[in-house]
């Protein structure tokens, strides 16, 4: 174990890795940069400061752009990955217009350039901060070497509700566990210095509430309180903002019916005095023009005034800045001073990425897909997986396995197994669990390959005869299904989050076999499985895994690895559950251990005999898996829970500590976790919440004490009148290995 005490508190761990996820540069580089800043701002007109706030699509070497860089008319341009055509516009920018200001070259990297690496929600479920910074730092160093040097990750937007398609791009449901890997992701794409030529500008997306989506569909009205903004959807943002992330991104929803591209309150109020944020803030896609779609302004020229007041710096492809500013400030309408302000950020961006010395790519040696980046993506992929059953220790296989079926549309999917939010990945480099299996594992087991659907979506069943006929020739049987990569990202919601097409038509058809069945499952979100699991032996969830997510399962199903992934949101048993979280709040009547279920009313019951709690009648309180659930190959014990002190001061704190066994016969790591409940608060408060974890790797027999610190200043929360408050009083405390379980004592803040 790398380190057996963690902080509790975000800010204290966003404070250990501080200018480590930023520019590192000194204060008095700091003010260097800040002179050279104003010196090139005096130099502007303002149609050239507007032209800074201008971020549009690359059209390439069309004649319209590059005219517009010549006269200063692009601060930024999206989507060119051709080196040389980044370089022929950079100099465009650099050489021909009158300032010489070098345009930044912008892309979505989500979970890698070329190099996949598991989906974000994948990377989530390590629970692991390095494996998040891994990825980060090798997308960086792949999309830096074609002139990339912003992008818009990490997304920190809780999800509670897994039907939205844009669960697969955040860390989850908690805003603990989302704060750790939203740094780690930073740290990893900015590197120590963002002046170093593999540097990527992270962005922190989309500010804020666009996780709590009416309904799981996209883009759609929030309605949230101000003690749930305060303590649920901002502090992942609060703590990125705190570690140096170098820019944000508006997100396009509405929260209590204001838009969040004119919402001064979030930008301006809470970003910029508040917290005290200096970085480039950018409008996400249109966002701002689609105020008007809100019905919040009237015309373009309204909504450029809403927005710049509102503080966005930067208009991504809304085309509403350049063409209306001018003419507002001619009218008044806004400040040149406005304008400014603006500038400035996007300038400094641009001299701490080191643009104005070194502006061009240049010729490099290609890094894609290099040997060390691949081995990272596939302990990823390893870590990331998650073992929700294993009845009869059907996983790893035994030696005593022969043949081994494998069947389904994701065993071979070499696309889909990317997963979404893929632009630049090469499918011919993405190694797939058929291709890994023949390579490392063909010489042991004879493998019998029938796909029994060609796609995640196929309701063909005529290979079915074929595939149960493989399955009864084999000692085991490998279902890989799930989702294709189309089916989760933006604007792609689901209501219906089962497995699609045939897929649990063949299930059912592949147990009647009686064979031994493993069902591997790669998508973007939690599938609606609980009809479908009594079926199989055992289940690996994989989300999609990536480019080397083949060799990481065939290592997972043989044994080599040991999965060690936990569940980073609530695993729903039906759709109907949704949205569904870990830390809910109690109600007045919450749901007792044993409850009557729809099967078993008496026929006539009378309409209270029932009692009367927080549950449904078919599925029940609780869901499938619960937050930070995950089975290994060996087995944990925990026991000797001890505080330091029962009782926490204000600006004090108790240590926790736990002593954690490998009980088992394998060696395994194992995440531990510590929850917290303040019984009594002068705002309800949910019935647990994460403060810390650690991740422990033990041999057989071994055991480790962990230990957490726990501080006072992690239990301040916010009421509805938008202050921080500490409140004296009772609390519990567990350590164990999810959410709905472990050991538990209790303490008190004085």
């Amino acid at each position: 174990m790398k380190q057996v005490i963690r902080t509790v508190i975000v800010a204290m761990l966003v404070a250990s890795v501080g200018t480590a996820c930023g520019d590192k540069t000194s204060s008095r580089g700091n003010d260097e940069i800040d002179r050279k800043v104003e010196a090139l701002l005096s130099k502007m007109t303002l149609d050239e400061k507007i032209g800074q706030m201008n971020q549009i699509t690359s059209g390439g070497m069309q004649i319209y752009v590059t005219n517009q860089i010549k006269s200063g008319g692009i601060g930024s341009i999206l989507n060119e990955i051709d080196p040389l055509v980044v370089d022929s516009l950079q100099r465009i920018a650099v050489e021909e217009s009158r300032l010489g200001i070098p345009i930044l070259f912008s892309r979505d990297v989500i979970h890698g350039f070329k190099t996949i690496f598991p989906v974000p929600l994948g990377q989530a479920a390590s629970w692991n901060p390095q494996v998040v910074e891994n990825g980060g730092r090798v997308a960086a160093i792949e999309a830096s070497s074609v002139g990339v040097r912003w992008t818009f990750a990490p997304m920190l937007d809780i999800a509670r509700d897994v039907r939205w398609g844009r669960s697969v791009e955040g860390f989850g449901e908690d805003p603990y566990l989302t704060s750790v890997l939203g740094v780690a992701m930073i740290k990893g794409l900015q590197g120590e210095n963002l002046s170093d030529p593999t540097a990527v500008a992270a962005c922190a997306k989309h500010f804020v509430g666009y996780g709590a989506a009416e309904g799981g569909r996209d883009y759609n009205t929030a309605m949230i309180s101000t003690e749930q903004l305060r303590n649920i959807y901002l502090p992942p943002f609060k703590a990125v903002a705190e570690a140096g992330v170098a820019t944000f991104m508006i997100s396009f929803n509405e929260i209590n019916g204001i838009p969040n591209s004119g919402n001064g309150y979030l930008a301006t109020e809470i970003l910029r005095k508040q917290w005290k944020y200096d970085g480039l803030l950018v409008s996400d896609w249109n966002s701002v023009g689609e105020m008007q779609n809100h019905g919040f302004v009237k015309d373009d020229a309204e909504a450029a005034i809403v927005a710049l007041n509102a503080g966005i710096d930067m208009d991504m492809e809304n085309h509403v800045y350049a063409p209306n500013l001018k003419q507002l400030v001619k009218e008044g309408k806004v400040k040149e001073s406005q304008i400014d302000d603006a500038v400035r950020r996007i300038l400094k961006l641009k001299f701490q990425l080191g643009l104005f010395e070194n502006p061009y790519v240049g010729k490099r040696e290609s890094v894609f897909y290099a040997e060390d980046h691949l081995k990272k993506a596939k302990e990823a992929a390893i870590e990331s997986a998650i073992l929700l059953k294993n009845e009869n220790d059907v996983l790893p296989l035994k030696e005593s396995v022969k043949s081994i079926a494998v069947i389904g549309p994701m065993a071979d999917a070499q696309h889909d197994q990317m997963g979404t939010w893929v632009f630049d990945g090469d499918k011919t480099h993405t190694v797939t669990p058929l291709a890994a299996l023949r390579a490392e594992y063909g010489d042991k087991v004879k493998i019998n390959y029938v796909p029994g659907l060609n796609y995640s979506r196929d309701l063909d069943k005529k290979q079915f005869a074929q595939a149960v006929a493989a399955a009864r020739s084999s000692d085991v049987v490998l279902f890989f299904g799930g989702e294709e990569a189309i089916m989760s990202g933006e604007a792609h919601s689901r209501a219906d989050i089962s497995l699609p097409g045939a897929q649990k038509e063949l299930i059912a058809e592949l147990a009647k076999t009686g064979k031994p069945l493993v069902l591997i499952v790669m998508a973007g979100r939690p599938i609606e499985i609980y009809k479908e699991l009594p079926l199989v032996n055992t289940y690996l969830f994989s989300f999609h895994p990536g480019t080397m997510g083949g060799p990481a399962l065939a290592d997972l199903i043989f044994g080599k690895a040991v999965p060690s992934g936990k569940l980073p949101v609530t695993y729903p048993k039906m759709v109907g559950q949704l949205p569904l979280y870990y830390n809910h709040k109690n109600t007045g009547r919450p749901a007792q251990d044993e409850l009557p279920m729809i099967d078993n009313i008496p026929l006539e019951a009378g309409q209270v005999s029932l009692g009367c709690t927080s549950y449904y009648l078919d599925a029940g309180k609780d869901p499938l898996f619960p937050f930070g659930f995950g089975l290994s190959y060996t087995t944990f014990a925990y026991s000797d829970l001890q505080l330091s002190a029962q009782e926490i001061k204000t600006g004090g704190s108790i240590k926790v500590s736990c002593s954690v066994k490998n009980t088992g016969a394998r060696e395994g790591a194992e995440i531990v976790q510590l929850y917290i409940r303040d019984l009594v608060g002068s705002v309800t408060r949910p019935v647990r919440e994460l403060k810390a974890f650690e991740k422990v790797t033990l041999k057989p027999g071994e055991a480790k004490t962990v230990e957490f610190t726990l501080t006072a200043d992690a239990l301040k929360f916010y009421n509805n009148k938008d202050e921080e408050i500490l409140e004296p009083g009772d609390y519990t405390l567990w350590v164990g290995p999810s959410s709905a379980e472990g050991l538990e004592t209790s303490f008190v803040l004085k």
